[in-house]
Order: structure tokens, then sequence, then C-alpha cells
């Protein structure tokens, strides 16, 4: 978005942990990050429980909340000191209503399309932690050629189970519970899937 924009935003600063947006709420601003580290996930009693992402500045925060005018999906919360601009809404709104036609549309197309990206993995979150797993598995599953169905596994598990939004050793203890069950067998790098119809019964679970 235009750099002009920042001339009509006022500075805040944050400390770790302070909430700077809600789930819920219809934001009356928009938020551009300029140092620091923000999360956006979910918050339950006070603790962010699911992490969705992780913004690193320089970014703007949840501009498609404000730009459609529809309540923020989730939580953003400071995960380090941060410097923000915090520009009114209503402004940025002003400010798009005054772009070409086809770049105006392009941008509220872009919105809503990250809305039901962000709403489609919190409903992911909400799941049970098993059902999570192997809905995941099942998204990324190939069938080789000898007909064998399975995942060459290309990350770390640590950033597997950052996608899924839980704790590392979560995810290590579910694969284990799918293994233990016959659902999932483990060969170095590539997980083998030998029971699909039983980890799609659990992902609808």
């Amino acid at each position: 978005m235009s750099a002009a924009l920042l001339l009509d935003a006022s500075p805040r600063h944050a400390l770790p942990g302070e909430l700077l947006a809600a789930r819920f709420a219809t934001p009356q601003t928009t938020l551009y990050l300029q140092s620091g580290l923000v999360v956006a996930g979910l918050l339950q009693r006070g603790n962010l429980r699911h992490r969705l992402v992780e913004y690193e500045a320089p970014c703007w925060l949840d501009a498609a909340s404000a730009l459609l005018d529809q309540p923020s999906p989730c939580d953003w919360v400071a995960e380090t000191p941060v410097d923000l601009r915090t520009l009114p809404a209503a402004t940025l709104r002003r400010w798009h209503a005054g772009l070409p036609e086809a770049a105006a549309r392009m941008l509220l197309d872009l919105a809503r399309a990250q809305r039901r990206q962000t709403e489609a993995t919190l409903a992911l979150l909400a799941q049970d932690a098993e059902a999570r797993c192997a809905q995941w598995l099942l998204q990324h599953a190939r069938q080789a050629d000898d007909g064998r169905v399975g995942i060459a596994l290309q990350q770390r598990k640590r950033a597997i189970a950052a996608q899924l939004g839980m704790a590392p050793e979560t995810f290590s203890r579910v694969l284990r519970q799918l293994r233990e069950r016959g659902l999932v067998q483990q060969s170095g790098a590539q997980l083998l899937l030998p029971d699909p119809q039983g980890l799609q019964q659990l992902a609808a679970a």
C-alpha cells in the first residue's frame, strides 16, 4: 500500500504480550508494524493457545479487516517490543475508494481471499490435535508408482507443528499415537499412510 498513508498514521509502542487487536472486534484502525514481531492466533484465558502466523516488521497487520469493515478473525499479540503506526480504518477506505477501479477491485479480492484462508486455518486449529494432524497428512499425501500412499518430509517437524498450531512435542506424540494405531508408518524421511480411510475418519472427527 502507498507509503503516503503513513503520513496520517500515529505512532504506538507495545510491550511483549500486549493485545494489539482483538478477535470479533471490527477494527477502527489498521496497524503498520515498523519494528518487532507480532503473532496472530487465538487467545484463551489470556494466553495465546493457538498461534496462527508470525509477522515480522515491516508489514501491515490485518488491513483486510479494516478495508472490508469486518471483525478481525483472530487476536493480534506483540511477541517482542513493537513499534507501530496506527491509521484510521476510515482513512484506509477513503484511500481505497480513490484508486483506479481495477486496482481497487483487485485489493478487495485479495482481502477477501486472505480472510477465507485465515478462517479455514482457524477452523483447522479448533480441531482435536489428532484430527488436525490426520487432515494435514491427507492433504500432503501422494501416491507412489508402487501404489503406496505417503509423504516425503521436506520440512522439519518443528515447522510442521507450527503450521498445525501445536508444540513440536505434541506433534511428535500425535505421530507416535498414529503409528501405534497402524495409521502411519515411518521410514527415514518418508511417512507412509497404510490406512488413508482410517485417517479420513479421524480427520472428520
